[in-house]
């Protein structure tokens, strides 16, 4: 049985041309031992299975060659190897140093390839710097490293600095592609992208995982097989999701959280591939950065034709609730119900203004003609024009009359007020009245009109007073007894031409009414055609004792009015 060589040895690369997406480091090395222009010390600084090992040697063996010697020829007595991580100590280095001296046996030059040098102590540092800033003219150091930050300055600066990139998913899918080639394997352009995916810039990891599924799959490589044997989560899982989600299948959206949870995958990884499946939507809505999105092709196809039906502000939404689960999933006592919550709030999301409509989960006409229930028609009120003559009518039809006029002011061709969405109520006797009032007024700033010219007309004090009076008999018929207790306090003044004053005796009376100004300010400019009108609300504790809130106050007003009321209360022995 012939001995397995791993596809990282097999296919190392032994020229610069067949070094995987450092062309920029290629070329400038290239050049340099053309031009006589190398430098006797190099640093070698990048992420793990990138290439620098590799290149350092093909440095080494390209600087000895003199274009006629056997092309199999290594010059492995010129080449020395030094792992840092075991030879760290002074000594080493001093053995090395003295070492250095000798001139080569064979060929032009002595490389010296220290790799993992950030493992070398303080004093083996200190050591070396001599050397490596004055090294004997056929000495060439290469040092390698993962972590540059560790390297004191001392020796980065003695040395030119090649930093090597991760290699993109592309050109690592491409190699694989060649690979595959090589050895005879069919493999289908999705299962390579997963492994250049999974391997995450490193070609060495993406030839391991290779070798790991042509291994369980054989010479047929498939995107499922793939994702089976690597346990990630198939992209398709996500488009299922991000369907039911569109569609506000809340039950089939949790039984398929369910399936991937029973297929052994942990919750934190379906949010966090969720996440990054809708920042993939997201960037395929605009042509100019689909080129961001490393898929395949066909997949590529998918994500163009899901993006289309994926607004953008679900989207952005969408993303936002998936991190925000996913950064507290490993705080979570529940973590399966923080993700199913996660999951429902997604499928739950309002855009466009309106809830995503699902027909299957509203109840059809016919099942309210089969219990018999006759649909009421709704019309809407037809414009009524704002004519003076109206405020002389009677008053059998003043509350038909002020609802239309209610319903006017509620159309699009009306000021809108920007309000926040809170629906919670502050009581005015309570500590954040005072902080309600604060956000009010800068609510009442936040005016946004749509047409620019809007009516001013004249109008006096009675005819201001007139639909006061008609608003309080209109919120009266709608059950708002209270509130139209409070505008009935006090009469209200016209201190200018367009500021109508109010006074009220305490807080509470003030924030109900500023609570709902912006009805009773609606229905008071349309009716007066003038949408200047303001409100200025003040406060006189002092009036409070005019008016008579508890039952023994109520009577005591009575007797002022009637004494006999306590003569009769004092015969019968009555109690207040």
């Amino acid at each position: 049985m012939e001995h397995f060589i791993v596809s990282a040895r097999k296919y190392r690369p032994q020229t610069f041309k067949d070094v995987v997406g450092q062309q920029a480091i290629t070329n400038t090395l290239l050049n340099a031992i053309e031009n006589n222009h190398l430098a006797q010390a190099l640093l070698f600084t990048g992420p793990r299975g990138v290439g620098k090992t590799s290149c350092a040697r093909i440095l080494a063996k390209m600087i000895n060659s003199q274009g006629n010697e056997n092309p199999d020829e290594d010059f492995a007595f010129n080449v020395f190897e030094l792992d840092a991580a075991s030879n760290n100590s002074v000594d080493d280095i001093r053995n090395l140093t003295d070492q250095v001296r000798i001139p080569p046996q064979i060929g032009k030059y002595k490389v010296y390839i220290i790799d993992e040098v950030h493992m070398l102590s303080q004093a083996a540092f200190n050591a070396f710097l001599k050397t490596l800033e004055e090294p004997p003219k056929h000495c060439i150091f290469i040092l390698a490293t993962t972590e540059k930050h560790k390297i004191i300055p001392t020796i980065l600066s003695r040395c030119q600095i090649f930093d090597f990139k991760r290699i993109t998913v592309k050109d690592a899918k491409d190699y694989l592609k060649y690979i595959a080639k090589e050895q005879g394997i069919e493999a289908e352009d999705d299962a390579l992208h997963i492994i250049a995916q999974k391997a995450d810039g490193a070609m060495r990891d993406a030839l391991s995982i290779f070798d790991r599924v042509v291994s369980f799959s054989g010479k047929n490589l498939t995107r499922q097989a793939v994702t089976e044997n690597l346990n990630v989560l198939d992209y398709e899982t996500f488009f299922t999701s991000t369907d039911l989600i569109l569609e506000n299948n809340i039950p089939q959206l949790l039984l398929q959280f369910n399936t991937t949870l029973s297929k052994g995958f942990d919750g934190q990884h379906y949010i966090a591939g969720l996440a990054s499946h809708f920042r993939d939507l997201l960037v395929c809505k605009t042509p100019q950065t689909v080129e961001l999105l490393e898929v395949g092709e066909e997949t590529k196809q998918k994500y163009l034709e899901q993006a289309n039906k994926s607004p953008q502000d679900f989207l952005l939404k969408g993303i936002e609730l998936a991190n925000d689960c996913d950064l507290k999933y490993k705080s979570s006592k529940n973590q399966r119900l923080l993700v199913e919550l996660c999951l429902m709030q997604l499928a739950s999301i309002i855009f466009d203004g309106e809830k995503k409509n699902s027909k299957r989960f509203i109840i059809p006409p016919s099942y309210f003609r089969a219990k018999g229930i006759t649909p009421i028609p709704v019309s809407k009120p037809e414009p009524v024009a704002n004519n003076k003559q109206n405020e002389t009518s009677t008053a059998s039809t003043v509350s038909a009359e002020n609802k239309t006029i209610l319903a006017k002011a509620e159309e699009p061709k009306s000021p809108k007020i920007v309000l926040s969405q809170e629906s919670k109520r502050t009581s005015g006797l309570s500590l954040k009245s005072i902080r309600a009032k604060k956000e009010h007024e800068i609510k009442q700033n936040e005016v946004v009109y749509d047409e620019i010219n809007l009516p001013t007309d004249d109008f006096i004090e009675e005819d201001m007073q007139t639909a006061w009076k008609d608003y309080v008999s209109v919120i009266e018929t709608e059950g708002k007894y209270n509130l139209a207790s409070i505008l009935s306090i006090d009469t209200p003044k016209l201190i200018d031409k367009t500021t109508i004053k109010v006074v009220y005796p305490n807080e509470t009376n003030k924030v109900e009414v500023e609570r709902n100004s912006f009805g009773l300010l609606s229905f008071i400019r349309k009716r007066l055609n003038n949408f200047d009108v303001n409100l200025d609300i003040e406060i006189n504790e002092e009036n409070e004792k005019q008016y008579a809130y508890t039952t023994r106050e109520k009577f005591q007003k009575m007797c002022e009015k009637n004494p006999s009321l306590e003569l009769l209360r004092k015969s019968f022995d009555l109690d207040v």
